[in-house]
């Protein structure tokens, strides 16, 4: 019989967690399936708890939230061998909807039964890992002000990119991507894994999470003026064919800037120094997928 453990986020609300409570005796197999619950009491406590769980012979460690919380569950399964699994209720769930597993928690829950086991590549950077992915600049900024503010939802993204972004001011970065050098006036910069920041906002539409490789994506400067219509390519899935836009392929990147303090990485604001350094893990864990 599989031991599943759930690492919830309680951020999500009392009524909430009785839901997810009470889907789980609906959906879950009982003959071949034991579960239990376990809450999160600060930040980072998600990966101690799923460590604990892999090393007492959990079969699958289910991340309940958002990709902070996948973060989580993902850095403490490191090298463990033990399956992910993802019920999707945080803010974006970039990664869950590059992998596309349901919103719907009855229907999130219900891949525990019958879902597809699937390698994945998992980013590195600086030591510190991420499943969708991290960057610096605008999107760095923006998560910052995001995680730090009482409401969540959609639309106080939408607020916060609004807001800042006649504010901000482009960088020239340095970058050094599969040992080649370059330098960009860039308004933001992601290295990506999976397909999107959340939201269904595409940063590397065509991103695959299996090819060994991370998608770097650089928005050059733009006129302010046309963020509203950077903001519908990620949605409608063509950001890349931007004239403003570059991507690159890589296994190794590097990028640096003197006043460099600040990155993010699954939409969680993280403090740094000059130099970020990013490579990948081919295949490096199992995720359960729709079949």
């Amino acid at each position: 019989m599989r031991q599943i453990i759930f690492i919830v986020n309680p951020r999500a609300g009392t009524e909430r967690n009785k839901q997810l409570q009470a889907t789980i005796d609906t959906v879950l197999q009982k003959d071949a399936c034991n579960y239990e619950i376990q809450y999160t009491e600060y930040a980072g406590h998600g990966a101690l708890l799923a460590q604990l769980a892999a090393k007492n012979g959990a079969d699958v460690v289910v991340a309940v939230g958002g990709d902070g919380s996948v973060n989580d569950v993902l850095r403490g399964l490191q090298g463990s061998g033990v399956a992910l699994g993802i019920v999707p209720m945080g803010s974006g769930n970039g990664l869950a909807r590059t992998l596309q597993i349901p919103m719907d928690m009855a229907a999130a829950i219900a891949l525990l039964n019958a879902g597809l086991v699937q390698h994945i590549d998992i980013g590195q950077v600086n030591g510190q890992l991420f499943g969708s992915n991290a960057g610096v600049g605008f999107d760095a900024l923006v998560c910052k002000r995001f995680n730090t503010s009482e409401r969540r939802g959609l639309a106080v993204y939408a607020w916060l990119i609004t807001k800042y972004l006649w504010l901000y001011n482009d960088w020239t970065w340095s970058l050094k991507i599969d040992g080649k050098t370059y330098e960009r006036t860039a308004f933001f910069i992601s290295v990506a894994n999976g397909r999107q920041f959340g939201y269904n906002f595409k940063i590397a539409e065509d991103a695959s999470y299996t090819d060994g490789l991370l998608d770097v994506v650089v928005v050059n400067k733009f006129p302010k003026i046309l963020g509203a219509f950077l903001g519908l390519r990620m949605l409608r899935g063509t950001l890349l064919s931007s004239k403003y836009v570059e991507r690159f392929r890589a296994k190794e990147i590097e990028i640096s800037h003197p006043r460099l303090k600040l990155f993010q990485k699954d939409g969680e604001a993280t403090a740094c120094g000059p130099v970020l350094q990013f490579a990948v893990w081919p295949l490096a864990q199992k995720v359960i997928v729709p079949g």
